[in-house]
């Protein structure tokens, strides 16, 4: 019976913080330029949270919102699973904030921590605790507050990041829902993106303060490589697997809005072209917001009429560890 079961997407919500971080407001900050950071990264602007706005604000807020849409409430979930790298603390998790603020029965509530890729690792592991038959409907949310990991002393991170939050409620369907996923990790290149301060292997110190080791650390060039090819391989393997080889059969890419360049690289190995209007982007708007790119990015192609039921949609997520997720979606 688990076998036979679909599950796909109910409802969907975001929040974007109110504060606009624009390109011209880093050209105060760094030594930098509008265009400099534009024909690098495709980055206009950023949304960047208060500083008494924490994950779990504005993942509730999220979550409020994708639950309207399904026209449920808080009783009605029987699972929560958060993707983030910025909780408010290190324990207790964001999901277990999440489920006393929404009053929910006493259900399992966990974080999973994949960076970039967290959306698509949450949305795996809630789709799964449904067909296996231990949750009926599933709350799923990704959220991240890194400026407040950001360096905004090094020029060649600080213009990258923002702050957001997506959700997607998840049950049983009867047509579509998520048809293929893959997920994998090479822990081998773990140190390319790393927080190198602040866990059990360097407890904060006064050097580790001062060598400025509790902010976000990344190795660009390498990343890059690494990540378009990995996205792309993810891309097409969930494809793939499903008896799809040409993008023609899809009608939207959503990959992780990282810059502008990978995400054109890895649209060029999928034989697509950025012009097509195939591939969703607001990498200008909102920038990297690690595990809440996708989720704010396939919110925001429902409400714009980019997609809508019956209509398939790939995601990809490439993000430290090194992480990497895809799922292929057709909308319920």
């Amino acid at each position: 019976m688990s076998q036979t079961k679909r599950v796909g997407i109910i409802g969907l919500g975001k929040y974007l913080p109110e504060k606009v971080l624009t390109n011209k407001d880093f050209e105060k900050m760094v030594e930098t330029s509008d265009q400099w950071i534009t024909e690098r990264t495709g980055i206009k602007e950023r949304r960047i949270a208060r500083p008494d706005e924490a994950t779990s604000d504005m993942a509730l807020a999220a979550a409020k919102q994708a639950l309207a849409a399904a026209q449920l409430t808080g009783a009605d979930i029987d699972l929560i699973v958060v993707a983030t790298i910025s909780p408010d603390t290190y324990f207790p998790s964001n999901a277990c904030r999440l489920q006393g603020a929404l009053g929910c029965r006493s259900i399992p509530a966990f974080d999973v921590s994949a960076a970039c890729s967290g959306y698509i690792y949450a949305l795996t592991v809630a789709e799964n605790f449904i067909k296996a038959g231990t949750a009926k409907r599933a709350l799923v949310v990704a959220v991240e507050k890194l400026s407040m990991v950001t360096d905004y002393t090094d020029r060649n991170t600080c213009v990258l990041f923002g702050d957001g939050a997506g959700a997607a409620v998840l049950s049983t369907v009867e047509t579509g829902g998520i048809l293929s996923s893959y997920l994998g990790t090479d822990g081998k290149q773990c140190e390319l993106i790393t927080l190198p301060a602040g866990g059990s292997r360097r407890p904060a110190t006064h050097e580790t303060i001062d060598q400025r080791l509790h902010y976000l650390k990344m190795n660009g060039a390498e990343v890059f490589k690494v990540a378009v090819k990995t996205m792309a391989d993810a891309a097409l393997e969930v494809m793939n697997t499903l008896g799809v080889h040409s993008p023609d059969e899809v009608s939207l890419i959503i990959p992780h809005q990282a810059n502008i360049r990978i995400i054109n690289a890895v649209a060029k190995r999928m034989g697509v072209s950025l012009t097509e209007g195939k591939v969703f982007l607001n990498i200008d708007k909102y920038g990297n917001m690690s595990a809440a790119s996708t989720a704010v990015a396939l919110c925001e192609a429902v409400e714009q009429g980019r997609v809508k039921k019956g209509d398939r949609v790939v995601m990809v997520a490439f993000g430290s560890g090194l992480t990497v997720g895809a799922l292929f979606i057709e909308l319920s």
